[in-house]
């Protein structure tokens, strides 16, 4: 039995598609794993699979007292709530309490929040495929302090794990991580399109195309979702896209101007906001060529 985390006491909030098998990592590892989920059911899965429950956010800062508290949520405002918020975790943290924040947020958010509490950014890139066989490439901004602290859970969940600098690091790669992703799905869906149209299967196309300089992950994956026209969410569009707008954001604070990724962003507001299909996998981005 793996007991590389025996005797800690981790807390994780937010038991989604991504957070459900790396809090079950965490417990697999021997941790003692104290969970809260807006949504009930996630929570009694992972009670039933032996870990415990806390029944308020305040809670869940107490029995974790000074150790280690996982978070994983889609946005920067809920991020904030969760954490800062009148029934959030602030009220009760300990004072050598460590939030690790494994979700995709704001750049400058999160060096805000660091100010007010030991803070690792942490977001991860693998989807849930890596999420379940705790294979995430984990990007991780902190001080060298907290990331030490930190190392043991990341090296729980992930395959990869990079320190990047302070506070933000991690963020800020991931985003340039989304860049690549959001731009690569667009090019995997018209290059596919664009075989389908000239009498050539998306599918044979494919598969051609492995294994040379177009190679990717989201070819192969994705390209595959494309193919068999399945689009049940694995990553929703919806948060692809606002990961586009924080990539903006950045770029804007930054002084990068790209046409491309203004491109970018119009295709997955198009694709999400103006067309519904927000729910839809990110590969979906291909009805737009349909």
């Amino acid at each position: 039995m793996d007991e590389r985390l025996a005797g800690n006491r981790i807390g994780f909030v937010g038991l989604g598609n991504m957070g459900a098998p790396m809090a079950r990592h965490l417990h697999d590892a021997g941790a003692d794993v104290i969970v809260w989920n807006r949504s009930p059911e996630p929570v009694r899965s992972a009670v039933a699979a032996g870990m415990r429950a806390a029944a308020t956010l305040g809670e869940l800062a107490t029995e974790v007292g000074g150790g280690a508290i996982c978070i994983n949520l889609t946005h920067t405002d809920v991020v904030e709530a969760i954490v800062f918020g009148a029934e959030g975790l602030a009220g009760s943290l300990a004072d050598d309490a460590l939030v690790i924040d494994f979700g995709t947020t704001g750049v400058a958010e999160t060096r805000r929040f660091a100010e007010r509490v030991h803070w690792v950014d942490a977001p991860v890139s693998g989807g849930q495929v890596g999420a379940e066989n705790a294979t995430l490439s984990i990007m991780v901004g902190g001080s060298d302090a907290d990331v030490a602290r930190a190392r043991p859970i990341l090296e729980t969940v992930g395959g990869r794990v990079t320190h990047l600098g302070p506070v933000g690091s991690g963020q800020v790669t991931k985003l340039a991580n989304q860049l690549i992703v959001a731009q690569t799905i667009d090019a995997v869906a018209q290059a596919l399109r664009l075989a389908e149209l000239s009498g050539v299967s998306a599918a044979a196309a494919r598969d051609a195309m492995l294994g040379g300089f177009a190679d990717s992950r989201i070819l192969d994956l994705h390209g595959d979702r494309i193919a068999r026209r399945d689009f049940v969410a694995g990553g929703r569009a919806e948060l692809q896209l606002k990961d586009v707008r924080l990539i903006c954001q950045l770029a804007e604070s930054v002084g990068l101007q790209s046409p491309t990724l203004a491109n970018s962003l119009d295709r997955w507001e198009e694709f999400v906001d103006r067309r519904g299909c927000g729910e839809l996998d990110h590969s979906g981005l291909f009805k737009l060529y349909e």
